[in-house]
């Protein structure tokens, strides 16, 4: 009966999508058709030929679902060397104009590949990472198969299927224009339909648990899950112009929308960026360091005191802005409060390798879930700094803020992403050990090194940019225009795009160790496997 079901539906996506192929208003939009065309009748297909073929009996249901968490690695490796070396091209754009190449009809200029950078590495690199490593952390942390059966891959492929729709978007022009949630509003719609997926696989999972207990690494997962599907909601709701093109209009508009707007974009940062990750971070370091967690009592009073606060620090991006002052207070006052549950975070992480630092020599590993921990403990400090409103008069707007975001993105998410696939890989495919260290300890000086110069050169930048806006003559007048900021910057351009080279040579390095981990490195003995617990 599901098949016949499935059949149907997928019938009937095709035949809407084939209709919104004819009556498309904009060039996205008949693009977005065309791929969902192929995707539903492509999947009709393979649903028609398999509904004759029989069940293989086993014991499938007394094991582990890892086939998607193994798909979720290969995606999350694969997204990142994408997100990196777009992040690279515009780095080197912004240093040299010229390579914002006229001939490609502005399709590979600045603007249209700046959200489709920022999209790949949060979403695409960082989403895959969080879906990956919450449907593994879950299982094991429960002793139990992931509940719904499929449900989990459609949301890996439903997943990608929203990368993929808004990427092509960006490069063609349909966005709404806000910040880390520029994809207009029927690709919005779908990823609703996946992240409700997402919740449903997640907390069925934790329901159906065989350990009575809920460890914490699964509190700061399902906080992300269900804070990320609020404020999606509420961020994206905008009526559609007509249901042929991807115009649409936002229901807030003037102020509302920008506090709303900021809402979503520093809690994007605060439960997707920062939560789900600690969640990773209270799973991968104990295991990667065979040591228990520092202090569970500290880490329940993190979680808590975190998303409590964390929901309300938005406003503090819009500092001079015509939101009333008291709001813009507010959001100052709990984002500095914010700093005390982060580093109770951060120490937890650092002194969870009590009895163990001597690894940090021997173990490249654990040296960079260590780093990260670190960079997160930085800007978690540098965060709350720069929402005072008299620091925020100098910072905001620059390129300060630019390398206090990628310090966090590329020092915090992005090196305990890579600890955890480094941990993931010789799991899942029941390798004893990774292809080579070496290499691991390359990926970590390369990304270490490119991070610092990154951030460093940012902030270099940044500082003499805002100084250079507020400098006036004795009559009062700037001293300086735009365009001589621009130019004072081009040193600091170059030694950031230099910064991400090497970064993504680490990212690159990675993806050929772990390739080499599953096709060459021994494999563990049948008895090690591991699965569910009998009921």
């Amino acid at each position: 009966m599901s098949n016949y079901i499935k059949l149907i539906v997928l019938g009937l996506v095709a035949l809407f999508a084939m209709m919104a192929i004819n009556f498309a208003r904009d060039t996205a939009y008949l693009v977005h058709a065309i791929i969902v065309t192929g995707v539903s009748m492509g999947l009709f297909i393979r649903t028609l030929r398999r509904m004759d073929t029989p069940i293989a009996a086993g014991s499938v249901e007394n094991e582990y679902f890892d086939s998607v968490v193994r798909a979720g690695v290969i995606a999350t490796s694969f997204w990142g060397v994408i997100g990196f070396l777009v992040g690279v091209v515009i780095a080197f754009q912004l240093a040299f104009p010229y390579l914002n190449f006229e001939f490609l009809q502005g399709y590979g200029n600045f603007g249209r590949l700046r959200p489709l950078h920022t999209s790949a590495v949060i979403f695409a690199f960082g989403g895959n990472a969080l879906i990956a490593t919450s449907f593994y952390v879950v299982q094991r942390t429960c002793a139990a198969r992931l509940w719904g059966g499929n449900l989990a891959w459609f949301v890996f492929w439903g997943y990608q299927l929203f990368i993929v729709l808004a990427a092509t978007g960006y490069v063609l022009g349909a966005t709404q224009s806000k910040e880390y949630a520029e994809p207009e509003w029927h690709v919005d719609l779908w990823l609703t339909i996946v992240w409700l997926a997402y919740l449903a696989v997640f907390l069925g999972t934790l329901i159906k648990r065989k350990e009575p207990h809920i460890y914490v690494a699964n509190w700061f997962y399902l906080s992300f899950i269900v804070t990320v599907a609020m404020l999606h909601v509420f961020n994206n709701l905008s009526i559609p112009v007509s249901i042929w093109g991807s115009k649409s209009v936002q229901v807030f508009s003037g102020v509302q929308d920008a506090m709303v707007q900021w809402w979503y974009g520093h809690n994007a940062v605060g439960f997707f960026l920062t939560a789900g990750f600690l969640g990773m971070m209270y799973y991968f370091i104990p295991k990667q360091a065979e040591r228990p967690v520092f202090s569970y009592k500290l880490s329940i009073i993190h979680f808590w005191a975190l998303i409590f606060l964390y929901i309300w620090a938005g406003p503090h991006h819009l500092h001079y802005t015509a939101l009333p002052d008291w709001a813009t207070t507010l959001g100052m006052v709990f984002s500095i409060v914010l700093w005390m549950p982060s580093w109770g975070g951060m120490i937890n992480g650092l002194m969870t390798l009590s009895g163990a630092w001597d690894k940090l020599r021997t173990d490249p590993v654990i040296r960079m879930m260590v780093i990260s921990v670190g960079f997160y403990g930085m800007s978690t400090f540098e965060g709350p700094m720069m929402s005072i409103r008299a620091v925020n008069s100098l910072s905001h707007y620059t390129d300060w803020t630019i390398g206090h975001v990628h310090s966090g993105a590329l020092g915090w998410n992005g090196m305990i992403t890579f600890g955890a696939l480094y941990y993931l890989v010789p799991v899942l495919w029941k390798r004893e050990r990774l292809y080579s260290l070496s290499l691991v300890s390359w990926h970590f000086w390369l990304a270490t090194i490119g991070i610092v110069l990154y951030a460093s050169s940012m902030w270099v930048t940044g500082i003499m940019e805002g100084l250079m806006w507020r400098e006036v003559d004795a009559n009062g007048f700037l001293v300086n225009s735009f365009a001589d900021t621009v130019a004072a910057k081009y040193p600091m351009y170059v030694v950031r795009g230099l910064g991400g080279l090497m970064f993504l040579s680490g990212g690159i390095i990675m993806c050929y160790n772990l390739w080499m981990t599953v096709r060459r490195a021994p494999a563990k003995e049948a008895s090690l496997t591991v699965a569910v617990p009998a009921e």
